[in-house]
């Protein structure tokens, strides 16, 4: 059997969507033609691929074996189109990293060092909370990743980055500036929280640990960055929580004693020997930070 590499995109497409119609969207196709092609591929694999139902399809187990297989196919097809137009002098290749909230500050020095050695490269950082970078990754939607270690990796490789413990920032004038730690529980019951703009991967991270204790963060303030964060914070304006690098000079930051907020931040991948050239050259100069 053979199929067009376009099949391949559309059928992860309608994998990752759980819907054809959806999934004719991500390649640009109509839905007859994004039908036509799902079903010829099912009668050259003489099997069905998806369990079709009310609210969309899922794959079957055979289509959970063609998945692996073309996302690999379809990455080593992106990345040879990226090496060949490095050498043909044509477009620069273009990395894209796939970073939570964390990351992104980390990041900001290695890649910018990163650019100016490698001008023919370009690199896209695009946030995301842990979870959806691990799908993304498996799914070769990006080819690196910089996220916490409390997320389930798979079949990811991955080393770690060092510590990234979350806190509780205050000014040195809070009640908690002089305990030894913090339960999350009590950081909810302030009445004066300091966060990111809404949708930040930090923000729906803490989210999900809310839920479980009954509560939801209640913010007066929400800022894009970590220092206009801090910012509010030593004016006086409520508290955060933020990874403990991010905490700014006169602040305090008290480590929460929630387990999850022990954390590791990690640069995955699905596999180092697979990563492009120039994605490699990049998880090389993290790796060795």
């Amino acid at each position: 059997m053979a199929f067009e590499v376009l099949d391949l995109r559309l059928f992860l497409g309608v994998v990752e969507r759980g819907s054809i119609t959806r999934g004719a969207e991500l390649v640009h196709l109509s839905l007859a033609s994004a039908s036509s092609r799902i079903a010829a591929m099912e009668g050259a694999a003489g099997l069905p691929l998806f369990d079709r139902h009310r609210r969309g399809v899922t794959p079957t187990r055979q289509g959970e074996l063609l998945a692996s297989h073309a996302r690999e196919i379809v990455g080593r097809h992106d990345r040879m189109r990226l090496e060949l137009a490095d050498l043909a002098g044509g477009h620069a290749a273009t990395v894209t990293i796939l970073t939570n909230t964390a990351g992104a500050t980390l990041l900001t020095g290695p890649v910018t060092g990163f650019l100016h050695e490698h001008p023919d490269v370009d690199v896209d950082l695009v946030q995301q909370p842990s979870h959806r970078i691990v799908a993304a990754l498996a799914e070769g939607r990006a080819e690196l990743g910089v996220l916490a270690d409390n997320v389930e990796l798979g079949r990811l490789e991955a080393i770690s980055l060092g510590p990234d413990p979350l806190v509780v920032v205050v000014h040195p004038g809070h009640r908690f500036a002089g305990r030894a730690a913090v339960a999350f529980a009590e950081v909810l019951d302030d009445d004066a929280l300091v966060g990111y703009s809404e949708g930040s991967p930090l923000e729906e991270h803490l989210r999900s640990h809310a839920v479980p204790l009954g509560g939801h963060p209640r913010h007066r303030a929400r800022f894009p960055d970590a220092g206009s964060v801090c910012h509010a914070v030593a004016a006086g304006v409520g508290i955060a929580v933020l990874p403990a690098r991010d905490v700014a000079d006169g602040l305090v930051g008290v480590p929460l004693r929630d387990g999850w907020a022990a954390r590791e931040l990690l640069v995955a991948c699905r596999s180092w020997t697979g990563l492009s050239s120039p994605a490699r050259a990049l998880a090389t100069l993290l790796r060795g930070r």
